[in-house]
């Protein structure tokens, strides 16, 4: 039988022993082994941060996002491929496609956000300028640095593409090498993906490497600025996070586990209602789909006492209907779990919830008599939730769910509390004052809240569904950690540093503009300049306005805002101006006509206005000027070579009255043509 190689300092090596036994789902047929004894992991390491981080350090995050949206284009077009070796691990094609494409939509997602988002730069300013001094000589801002280490990432097996890629695609935005270290059951997917990627040759020698069978010794030989990640049991993660060498060197270390998570049927829902009907869909998904075997899966499902055998009565019906077997057959709904190992893990942990006091009422008998590793839809009831504690504790990672009645909504929160920590939760209900009373309830007890009814269902990812825009992760027995989040999960992978000095020293550190740093000026109009000739600090000084009574009474008439303050005099009298005031929008538009060329240029449009701000009131006969700065520019990729260069460049405007004090603050973004059209699309 033929060894599952792994892939270690830029080469395909296997281990020196037989090791564990790789085995079709379905069919029990042996696949691989898989051994990773005598690989130096020492050596990986080294080789990962020494050409995977040096190369992806050189790269900006706008370019690392363009890396992970070419790689995302070239996993899709070999898909196919994927839910090929897929269906070894007794996924269906549905299972499949959450783990392969959902995947792979993750890469996507983070190059949108990385593109749009993130500077063209390697150093990311993460906020404002923080004045220190009265002054303004002296100030700070936090700026976000690459880590010179390696992020190791130890993944379950239940979603051997996806598990990958939603933390590769932070860790590699953030210029982070990975070591991935996959679960055993399901490595030849992980693997194949992973062969994917090194032969597509878009991200840098020994930005990917892969330990197909045990770490070995990786986490002795880790320091100060790797980073580790786990998702999987919470008992092996505990393990993991007290390792002697993490604990000593305070080695950032990010848990994923497994949980109990809940879905409440709200005490306002009836079983006329179509809510009742959504909850008992909404279970029976979640208990089927990868035969159970998702750390988000539904395991505890609390309803009104009143409502208990309603549900029992619904869910069994449902669950009962369910084809599972062989996903290559027509009409089969749910496959295998992964091994025979887990098949019987499955079956100890019911039995043992039903010997702690829980009743079967569907289901909880493997089926021994075929070679794959069966286990039916199985519910089991717990009439005492309160005294049966083992409910909240035992987790049998198939399809397999507990049903337990509540009193009222705060026994409800209760139970929904007592799993110690969960990664997702849904409750079904119609009522809003419930809702917000179970989000102060229950929410501290779990990662993500989903609040379910007939508005919301058409749009619904689902309970069990992590996004890439949220976060991932729940309190204590979920592992305490967080990933996804959108850009939170990248800023695991970078060194926040708090920055002090003058504003224009923290200018040219970030290469953004700030309030108070030197500004250039020059005969020629910035927006007379195209994007390469373009730098932070370049910087127009306007003419003077005088606002009359006229300016303010036609722009009342033009925009139909004739609000008291611009237009009755008694009324302005008394309010906090004291007198008639010009619209704040009337500044807006005034102080933008100070400084539009008008001439046609490389300006191509404005598309974006942010963080206005009304300082002081602009009242009649005051005087007003404008200073436009370059704060940032960001170069756009061509989406096909035919496409216009462009770049955005975010300006920051300031409106001062005849005091010199700022009356309206604001930022705009234009498109602006550039030369090249050279940006790695």
């Amino acid at each position: 039988m033929q060894q599952l190689a792994s892939y270690l300092s830029g080469v395909w090596q296997c281990g020196n022993s037989e090791g564990r036994t790789i085995r079709h789902a379905i069919s029990g047929e042996a696949l691989w082994q898989v051994s990773s004894d005598g690989l130096d992991m020492a050596a990986a390491r080294r080789y990962a941060i020494e050409r995977g981080g040096s190369a992806l350090g050189t790269m900006t995050f706008v370019q690392r996002a363009a890396m992970l949206k070419a790689l995302a284009k070239h996993l899709l077009a070999h898909k196919e491929s994927f839910y090929e070796i897929s269906a070894q691990t007794g996924a269906t094609r549905a299972d499949g496609w959450v783990d392969i494409e959902g995947g792979i939509g993750t890469l996507f997602a983070y190059a949108g956000m990385g593109s749009r988002e993130l500077p063209d730069d390697q150093l990311w300013p993460e906020d404002e300028l923080i004045p220190l001094s009265k002054q303004g000589e002296f100030a700070a801002r936090h700026v976000l640095t690459r880590r010179d280490g390696v992020a190791v990432h130890i993944n379950a097996f239940n979603f051997p593409c996806w598990g990958m890629l939603e933390k590769l695609a932070p860790t590699w935005l953030a210029g982070m090498p990975a070591i991935v270290k996959p679960g055993t059951a399901s490595a030849q997917l992980t693997q194949a993906m992973v062969r994917a990627i090194v032969d597509s040759d878009l991200v840098p020698d020994g930005a990917i490497s892969l330990i197909c069978g045990g770490a070995g010794d990786l986490l002795d030989h880790l320091e100060e600025q790797d980073v580790v990640t786990f998702t999987g049991s919470a008992a092996t993660g505990q393990k993991l996070r007290c390792h002697p060498n993490l604990v000593a060197r305070s080695i950032p270390f990010t848990m994923e586990a497994d949980s109990l998570n809940c879905c409440v049927l709200g005490s306002d829902v009836t079983a006329q209602q179509p809510e009742f009907a959504l909850f008992i869909r909404e279970v029976v998904r979640e208990m089927t789909a990868k035969a159970g075997q998702k750390c988000t899966a539904i395991r505890r499902i609390m309803v009104p006492e009143t409502q208990l055998e309603a549900v029992r009565e619904a869910l069994i019906v449902r669950l009962s209907k369910v084809r599972w077997g062989d996903p290559a057959e027509e009409g089969v709904k749910m496959g295998a779990l992964v091994s025979s190992e887990q098949r019987d893990d499955v079956a100890a942990q019911v039995n043992a919830l039903v010997e702690a006091g829980c009743q079967l009422a569907l289901g909880g008998t493997p089926d021994t008599r075929s070679p794959g590793a069966f286990f039916p839809p199985t519910l089991l009831v717990c009439p005492q939730p309160d005294e049966i504690t083992a409910v909240h504790q035992r987790e049998a990672f198939g399809p397999v769910a507990t049903l337990m009645p509540y009193r009222d909504d705060d026994h409800a929160m209760a139970l929904a509390r007592a799993g110690c920590g969960s990664l997702a939760g849904t409750l079904v209900t119609n009522d809003e004052a419930l809702a917000r009373r179970f989000v102060l309830g229950a929410a501290r007890a779990h990662g993500r809240l989903q609040i379910l009814n007939g508005e919301s269902a058409p749009g619904s990812t689902g309970h069990g569904s992590p996004l890439p825009q949220l976060v991932h992760g729940g309190p204590g027995r979920a592992g305490g950690g967080e990933e996804l989040g959108g850009l939170r999960a990248v800023k695991h992978y970078l060194q926040r540093t708090a920055i002090q000095g003058s504003p224009s020293m923290l200018a040219a550190i970030g290469r953004q503009w700030v309030a108070g740093a030197r500004v250039n000026e020059s005969p020629v109009h910035p927006f007379r300049k195209e994007f390469e000739d373009l730098h932070p600090g370049d910087s127009l000084l306007t003419a003077r306005r005088t606002v009359t009574e006229a300016d303010i009474v036609n722009f009342a008439c033009l925009s139909g805002d004739h609000f008291y303050a611009h237009m009755d005099k008694i009324g302005a009298a008394e309010s906090l101006f004291g007198e008639r005031v010009a619209h704040g929008y009337f500044v807006v538009s005034a102080g933008a006509g100070l400084f539009v060329d008008p001439g046609v240029g490389p300006v191509i449009a404005n598309y974006g206005l942010n963080n206005l701000r009304f300082i002081e009131p602009v009242k009649i006969g005051d005087t007003i000027q404008t200073r436009l700065t370059c704060k940032q520019k960001t170069a756009k990729a061509q989406k096909t070579p035919e496409d216009r260069p462009v770049g955005v460049v975010e300006w920051a405007v300031e409106v001062v009255n005849q005091h010199q004090q700022p009356v309206a603050l604001w930022s705009i973004l234009t498109l602006v043509a550039r030369r090249n059209g050279d940006f790695p699309a």
